[in-house]
């Protein structure tokens, strides 16, 4: 696995939250994935990404495939290959090979069930042109705010394959590795057990009811928003009213959009404000050259987690307005 702007410290060599992060990520998923070790940089953020993605993806009663066919398909709509393969890969962990590779192919499900949830899905991207909302339970609702989350951050800090030379793109390998993966993937999960590694998160979105996926995404949303506290009130601005007015539009160009809509604002500002309008929009397009810049003035590896995060929770947080009639812009 290659991380695309720094190495993270070792599983073995982690201590304190990160270590307890790490030790629930052995016991109920896959071990410390590159997801979570690239994020162990700031474990605030760390630990809300992980109990955000536990208490919806795989804890309580909601069907295992309708939540891994949600990730799979917001991870299309994100263009987050590494998700896409991941997830597709523990769809076949459940015994849906079938399901699996329709997704993987982009076609539509063919059980209407399955295909109205890969529609809702899709929609997201775009909330406002869509008419966005959710009529789920808070398991599928918060499985696809944490995948789109999750998918910048990946696409922003990680490289595309999630195995060497791209084997994951053969049905073969995914098939295979589903199987290795298919005890670990039936496990009952029970809820709430990530919520003691969470630092106070302000109040639960009315959308969670009294679920624990409510609280573990308003710890996300306060850990990711220190990242704003980096940038200027200007270059807070320029980015999130961007994200309410592109509504999860794919800029063509996105180095060249990213740029001149910083153009404006001083100089000290327009690397932060840029990689932070990329994390929204276009992850990948974060260049070396401007992780480089950014960190003349912010050399912390955590600082960089931070900013992405930032990026990637106000996109996330556009969709997740549609779901408070009083949030709507």
């Amino acid at each position: 696995m290659t991380y695309r702007f720094f190495t993270p410290s070792i599983s073995r060599a982690v201590t304190g939250r990160t270590a307890e992060v790490y030790r629930q990520l052995r016991e109920d998923f896959l071990g410390p994935l590159p997801t979570f070790q690239a994020l162990s940089a700031d474990p605030p953020i760390l630990a809300a990404t992980w109990a955000l993605m536990r208490e919806a993806l795989l804890a309580g009663g909601a069907s295992r495939v309708e939540r891994e066919l949600v990730a799979s398909v917001v991870s299309r709509a994100n263009r987050c290959r590494f998700c896409v393969d991941a997830h597709v890969t523990l769809l076949h962990a459940l015994g849906e090979h079938g399901l699996a590779e329709v997704i993987a192919r982009g076609d539509p499900p063919p059980r209407p069930r399955h295909a109205t949830l890969a529609g809702w899905a899709a929609d997201s991207r775009h909330p406002r042109a869509t008419r966005w909302t959710s009529p789920y339970c808070p398991e599928l609702t918060g499985t696809l705010l944490a995948f789109h989350f999750i998918n910048r951050v990946v696409s922003a800090l990680l490289a595309p394959d999630l195995l060497p030379g791209g084997l994951q793109r053969f049905p073969a390998v995914r098939s295979a590795g589903g199987r290795f993966y298919a005890r670990t993937v039936r496990e009952p999960k029970e809820p709430g057990r990530s919520l003691a590694l969470l630092e106070t998160g302000g109040a639960a979105p009315a959308w969670a009811g009294d679920s624990p996926v409510g609280v573990a995404y308003a710890a996300l949303r306060s850990a990711a928003a220190q990242g704003g506290e980096l940038l200027s009130d200007a270059a807070r601005e320029t980015i999130t009213a961007t994200v309410t007015w592109e509504d999860g539009r794919h800029p063509n160009r996105p180095t060249e959009w990213a740029t001149d809509l910083v153009r404006e604002l001083p100089g000290r500002d327009r690397v932060g404000a840029r990689i932070g309008l990329l994390a929204a929009f276009a992850p990948a397009a974060i260049s070396p050259g401007d992780v480089a810049l950014w960190r003349l003035s912010h050399p912390a590896d955590a600082d960089l987690v931070r900013l992405v995060a930032y990026g990637a929770l106000t996109a996330t947080d556009h969709v997740a307005r549609s779901l408070d009639p009083l949030r709507r812009p």
